[in-house]
């Protein structure tokens, strides 16, 4: 292959992967040349860059070489510059050790863990709202670089609220912002496995020397290394060093620090030490937002998809705890309305997603909120639901009203004659000033959530 084959090749693997990804991650590589008769050498502008294309283009871009020039077997990527490496170097490695980041000292570069990131979590596609603005705000401090305040930043919350987003967007603008910091993410299993394979060969210093050497690292799923002695006991010295070094840490889980059981004391009590931010349940109007950004996304794709108005609230109103699972229909529901040919109506919506809103139907009862809400501000049932309008019972009478209207699919007489035979104006008022004070009190706001996620759960 030469150097204008090159050029051309570039095209084809521009309407493959789409231009977005072709600008980010093919444009920028210069084809070197054919080494030993079978290698495809590439000039790189870094390391990341040769390690990303290496694991999420490599085989495209090898058959695609390949079918040009039949010699070449593996491909090379190398930073421009760089010295050739070792000829010596096993042909089974990919990304071969040119890609990796390079360790310092000599330590081994197979013992770092690489995590791919994906190219659709960025801070620009993800969608802010009450419920995640805090954690946004927070991501977004820490991704501009230098230093901050609280250290590290712990974010928790249920599956599908933005955790994993939050952190591959920090890990890009990063990497955009400051090429010159070793940003390091990955999952804490995947430290777990490094952890037990130094152990197996007898390469803890390698270990310590590589996770030591980080200016950012980026743990996601903490909760994993619960129980697990000895890699908690790493985990600690590597957290500790780190810190001592003022080098940032970013840490996610599913629950609070004091809430993930097996994990060691002194472990949780520095996870609590810096700044911890709960991803709220996702509501009506975030929901919605994601929603309608998705659908500006799908326009390119499918531009003459005709939308019906009150499709994209109904899904938001009834796919309301996991927004996986709400994209994930979205995108089912789009890619059905094109295969056949119509446009995204309600029965259309209602057929093709019967299993996902089965799914999510909400079985919670009036009975079940009434408990839970009298419960929660220590008040009898009898007078959460009876005449007294005493504030004491009032304002958890109407917050009770509102879970009902948001977690049931009971009309508002209903919810009425289950409160003591009240008029459903007397609901609808009820509703009404909750969701005025959930923006005006946050005592109320953190009330309403805490028994919405206890009534989910």
């Amino acid at each position: 292959m030469i150097k204008e084959q090159w050029g051309a090749l570039q095209d084809r693997l521009s309407s493959t992967i789409g231009e977005n990804n072709y600008k980010t991650w093919i444009k920028p590589l210069e084809f070197h040349g054919i080494e030993d008769g079978e290698v495809a050498v590439f000039h790189v502008p870094t390391n990341f860059i040769g390690t990303y294309v290496s694991q999420n283009y490599g085989d495209l871009l090898l058959s695609h070489v390949a079918s040009l020039n039949d010699q070449v077997r593996r491909l090379q990527f190398r930073v421009a510059n760089a010295p050739r490496p070792d000829a010596g170097t096993p042909r089974a490695a990919a990304p071969t050790p040119a890609a990796q980041p390079q360790a310092t000292n000599g330590a081994a570069t197979d013992l770092l863990p690489s995590a791919p990131l994906d190219a659709r979590f960025t801070f620009e596609s993800f969608v802010v709202g009450k419920p995640n603005e805090l954690a946004h705000a927070a991501a977004k401090r820490v991704a501009e670089g230098g230093q901050v305040t609280f250290n590290p930043l712990f974010l928790y919350g249920g599956v599908g609220l933005g955790k994993t987003h939050l952190m591959h967007a920090i890990s890009w603008e990063l990497r955009t912002r400051h090429p010159e910091l070793n940003v390091l993410y990955l999952s804490a299993e995947q430290f777990m496995y490094r952890f037990v394979q130094a152990l197996r060969e007898r390469r803890m210093m390698d270990f310590k020397e590589l996770f030591r050497s980080v200016d950012v690292l980026m743990v996601d799923d903490v909760q994993f290394i619960a129980g697990k002695d000895s890699t908690q006991e790493e985990f600690f010295h590597t957290f500790n060093a780190l810190v001592d070094q003022n080098k940032q840490i970013v840490i996610s889980a599913d629950r609070a620090p004091d809430e993930i059981k097996d994990l060691e004391n002194r472990i949780r009590s520095r996870l609590q030490s810096g700044l911890v931010v709960d991803l709220h349940p996702t509501d009506y109007e975030l929901r919605l937002g994601i929603l309608q950004s998705k659908v500006d996304s799908y326009r390119s794709q499918y531009p003459a998809l005709e939308v019906d108005a009150g499709i994209l609230e109904f899904l938001a109103h009834r796919i309301s705890t996991n927004v996986r699972v709400l994209e994930g229909a979205l995108t089912r529901l789009f890619a059905f309305a094109s295969l056949v040919g119509q446009p995204i109506t309600m029965e259309l919506t209602q057929d093709c997603l019967a299993d996902v809103l089965r799914a999510s139907d909400r079985k919670i009862s009036i009975e079940e909120i009434q408990r839970k809400v009298a419960e929660h501000y220590n008040i009898r049932l009898s007078d959460l639901i009876g005449p007294k309008r005493v504030r004491n019972f009032a304002r958890p009478r109407q917050v009770a009203m509102y879970l009902c209207k948001q977690l049931t699919a009971r009309s508002l007489p209903e919810i009425g004659r289950r409160f003591g035979g009240r008029d459903h104006t007397t609901v609808m008022h009820g509703v009404k000033r909750i969701e005025e004070l959930r923006s005006q009190d946050s005592q109320i706001a953190d009330d309403v959530e805490l028994l919405r996620r206890a009534l989910e759960a």
